[in-house]
Formats: C-alpha cells, structure tokens, sequence
C-alpha cells in the first residue's frame, strides 16, 4: 500500500495537521504494535521518516493521526531511510521517549536487517569494522569508508551472516552495532556486495533483466527494553516488492 499524498505546503512538524480520512485510515494500517507506551509501524518504502529538503509527506506526520485531545502525539525514537521498509518506534508519552532514547544511547536495542546483493559475499558470515565519515557535497550527504585516524573517523560495526544464495543474488542478513547513518548501504558496498537498487553506493539496478523498484533493504527486527518492563522483540515481514525481487533470484522468502 503506498501512502496518500499530503498538501505540498511546508508545515513545521510540531504545528497540528488535519489528516484527511484516507491518510489516518493509512496511518493506523501501518501499526504492528500498540500499547500504553508504545506504537511500532511496519513502515512502506516511499515514506520517509520526518521531513527533509522540502519532503511533506512524512510518518512524523502521520503520527498527528493519533494525537490525544492535549495535542500530544507519538515521537519517533529512531529514523529509517527513505526507500528502506519495516519496523520504526515511537513514544506515546515523554517518559516513554526519555526511557527509549536513553536505552538506545545506551545500545540496549537490536536491529536485524534483511538485505538483498548481487553475488554472495565471502567469507558468507563475518563483522564488518570499518571506520565511516560524512562527506557533504552540495545539498547530499554521503558516509565514505575511511582510515581510523582521519578526524572525522567514526566507529561502525556490522555484523553479517548469508541466508541463502540464488541466480545472481544473495539474501543477507545484517546486525548494526554501531548506529551510523547509511552505515550498512557503505559496510556492503566496502566489500563488493551493494545492496541492490543502492543508485547512491553503487547497487545493481537490474536483476534478471527486469528493473528493482527500490533499495532492497529491510528492517525485518528490532529488539529493545520496554518502559514498562523486559523486553520486546517487534517483527515485520519482507513486503512484498523485495519479496518479488527475491523470487526473481530464486530465493525462497515469504512475502507481507
């Protein structure tokens, strides 16, 4: 399901915004967990997470869809890529986001991540720990690999393991340690193996000869300390577009 297009008027994101029917309807379609304190979303690739070079439509706006009668609503408590699908968490009340933010500074969550590349990586399972760094040009903004003593090196830590290998493609899947942005798109692309439909790192296009509508990467998992108590583990399937992809690889995956 792709996401209704919002007005294409600049709105600050803590000013409230009138969600037609249709866009609240979406909104709610997304929820894969709710609870006092919580709600996680199984977001589309398409949807970006907040706002940015003029982008609208944004699941930190949709989050005014469940908004209390003070005006308070959800916060996201960490972002994904544009074009990367699954799970994303927001805070429903501020202990909640300061519990959340806090545990995630703390690295107390884990993220799994599914990934499709061109070949099979070798060896099939490692960490890869390589330094990144940001490099601004223009308007973009790309992480490159870099030495660990450049003054810009940042940690990055990706621990990897090969799923299953098909026709020209591998499903991967993929545990960040470290939180740095693109971390896993520039990890893949460092040895050899870009995520596919990457155009920014260098990822196939094609597959087959067919196109690949999007980055074929997934946030299948993401494990964290509730506020309320233990732990949770929300999941999210691979939708159905990478599941297609998959298919076309003869990879056997289930799709959304």
């Amino acid at each position: 399901m792709r996401p209704p297009k919002l007005a294409k008027k600049p709105r600050p994101s803590d000013r409230p915004i009138v969600l037609s029917p249709e866009e609240i309807a979406f909104a709610r379609s997304l929820v894969i967990h709710e609870d006092d304190a919580i709600i996680a979303f199984d977001k589309p690739p398409g949807l970006s997470s907040q706002g940015g070079r003029g982008q609208v439509h944004t699941l930190d706006e949709l989050m005014w869809a469940f908004a209390k009668a003070s005006g308070n609503r959800p916060r996201l408590v960490h972002r994904l890529d544009r074009d990367t699908s699954g799970v994303i968490l927001t805070a429903r009340t501020q202990p909640a986001a300061g519990f959340l933010g806090k545990a995630m500074m703390g690295k107390r969550f884990a993220k799994t991540y599914l990934a499709l590349v061109a070949g099979a990586p070798e060896p099939r399972e490692g960490t890869i720990e390589v330094p990144l760094r940001r490099d601004e040009q223009g308007r973009e903004a790309y992480m490159r690999v870099c030495e660990p003593d450049h003054p810009d090196a940042e940690t990055a830590r990706t621990r990897y393991r090969t799923l299953a290998v098909g026709q020209g493609a591998a499903l991967m899947e993929l545990r960040p340690e470290t939180g740095r942005m693109h971390q896993l798109r520039v990890h893949l692309a460092h040895i050899g193996r870009p995520i596919l439909g990457d155009v920014r790192y260098g990822g196939g296009l094609t597959l087959g000869g067919e196109p690949v509508p999007r980055l074929m990467l997934h946030a299948a998992a993401l494990e964290f300390p509730h506020p309320e108590g233990g732990r949770r583990r929300i999941e999210a399937p691979m939708p159905a577009d990478m599941a297609e992809v998959a298919a076309r690889a003869e990879l056997k995956v289930r799709a959304a």
